[in-house]
């Protein structure tokens, strides 16, 4: 057994002892009905190939401080059938106060699996919406990394609503002390119902001497369930 495994192991055998705790004991209480907000997929085909994104931020209905917070996504190249742009973040989740939340599971790259913790803020109202997370592996080699979404949703009418979104990440190598991911993403469009359609622009940067690879294209988002 690998030491990687066996920290992976131990960091999630200590999240799921802390979470039972803490599910066992909102259980006791009784709690409002809890609105989960949809969960969002995209997809955008562009100059440089096809980008796909979901998000989602659920709660459970019996123990609303408990949650999972998941994104998904990765850059594909036209003519290229291999995939080396993907990253996968998911987080249990608990309520520490009002717009605050402790998350702690995994980050998966195409370099590996790593245990990692981090801090949420959501604010959210019909116009804005704003995430931040601060985020740090558990493990050796560490990474940290800054994530952040900010959207901005005016009404027009009573049927259509103006979208825009800029979300951006930064990843840096502690023991290295150097960049090895980050890019800046922007959309802007309309919504109807539950789809959003418009322009999208997406700028990723690679390594040390943060490589740039942009991605240019419309796009269209769902929110689902």
């Amino acid at each position: 057994m690998t030491d990687r495994f066996k920290c992976v192991l131990k960091f999630s055998l200590a999240t799921f002892a802390l979470f039972s705790t803490i599910n066992v004991s909102a259980q006791e209480t009784e709690s409002a009905p809890i609105q989960n907000p949809p969960v969002n997929v995209e997809v955008m085909p562009g100059t440089r190939g096809v980008s796909f994104q979901l998000t989602l931020d659920k709660k459970l209905r019996s123990a609303p401080k408990i949650g999972f917070f998941g994104v998904a996504d990765f850059n594909s190249d036209w003519g290229n059938d291999q995939l080396s742009d993907m990253m996968v973040i998911g987080k249990a989740t608990v309520d520490l106060f009002k717009g605050v939340k402790f998350g702690a599971g995994f980050q998966s790259t195409p370099g590996g699996i790593r245990p990692s913790a981090a801090l949420i803020y959501t604010y959210a109202n019909p116009t804005w919406l704003l995430i931040a997370m601060p985020r740090v592996d558990v493990s050796k080699d560490a990474n940290i990394e800054g994530f952040g979404i900010v959207e901005y949703k005016p009404a027009i009418n009573e049927n259509w609503k103006f979208y825009s979104r800029l979300q951006g990440v930064y990843v840096h190598a502690m023991s290295a002390d150097l960049h090895t991911r980050s890019y800046l993403r922007a959309r802007a469009g309309l919504t109807r119902k539950e789809f959003t359609f418009g322009l999208g622009a997406n700028m990723e940067y690679y390594g040390p001497l943060k490589h740039n690879e942009n991605n240019i294209g419309a796009f269209l988002q769902v929110a689902l369930f």
